[in-house]
């Protein structure tokens, strides 16, 4: 039996129901007036970056998202202007915001989502440029054909070349397993991504990098091992103010090397 969700996919036809049409309609019934977005935006799924930036009175809320689901903050570090969204968990979750946020304004999307170990290459936290992510979630299928991986896009991939080599953060590049079940992480199938190389599991990269090759859409997705799955006492610890220090170093360094590349 083909499974479901690989049957009736014809990925070269749009879609019915758009974001376009979905944010024209909450403007409406919310009363809020057009506008763009900040070109540069974050998926904060821990909520982490955003607590400390609007803790600290760095983030307010933007008056131009139209979401039902989230609210978008606004701030501005190292003389660039962003947009954040806490608490965008799974790869369904992240995808659904990442459309209406590139409808909205936004130019270049960075995800920054907290991950389980699986290669020991270190002791967590760290990050990982996310270079290719494994699809055992769903939400890529409807944008790509069946494939293992799909890919950060190698012109984003290029442009991070030695991004991060002056500053004294561990930054890595390499794989992750993007899963839509965390609670059914098994010893076999942990062992079977061991095996492949791959870094950490997440939840929204593999999908979030499907929409971006189709859409052609500049997304970056970090990974930040932070845990090993809870299998250790003192695990998920992440840094100076949850991670948020060193989290927005790498993002600030990931936006200027966008930049540069937009400029040339």
């Amino acid at each position: 039996m083909q499974s479901p969700i690989l049957g009736n996919k014809i990925y070269d036809v749009s879609s019915v129901f758009t974001a376009e049409n979905l944010l024209r309609e909450a403007r409406r019934q919310k009363s809020i007036s057009e506008g763009n977005i900040p070109s540069v935006c974050i998926l904060d799924p821990d909520g982490d970056i955003a607590d400390h930036l609007i803790r600290t009175g760095q983030a307010s809320i933007h008056p131009h998202w139209a979401c039902y689901h989230t609210k978008l903050y606004s701030f501005t570090h190292d003389g660039i202007e962003y947009g954040i969204i806490p608490h965008v968990v799974g790869a369904s979750f992240a995808v659904l915001v990442a459309e209406e946020l590139f409808v909205s304004g936004c130019k270049l999307l960075i995800s920054m989502t907290s991950a389980g170990q699986i290669v020991p290459i270190g002791q967590p936290p760290y990050f990982v440029l996310i270079e290719r992510a494994l699809r055992d979630e769903g939400t890529s299928y409807h944008y790509m054909p069946p494939a293992s991986y799909s890919h950060l896009r190698p012109v984003l991939l290029k442009s991070m070349q030695g991004a991060f080599a002056e500053v004294p953060i561990r930054v890595l590049g390499g794989a992750t397993w993007t899963t839509d079940a965390p609670f059914r992480e098994t010893a076999a199938a942990i062992e079977d991504a061991r095996s492949k190389g791959i870094l950490g599991v997440e939840m929204e990269a593999a999908a979030l990098y499907a929409f971006a090759q189709v859409k052609a859409k500049d997304v970056v997705c970090f990974a930040h091992i932070t845990n090993q799955m809870a299998q250790i006492e003192g695990d998920f610890e992440k840094g100076l103010n949850q991670g948020s220090h060193d989290a927005l170093i790498v993002i600030g360094l990931t936006a200027k090397r966008w930049k540069m590349i937009r400029d040339e």
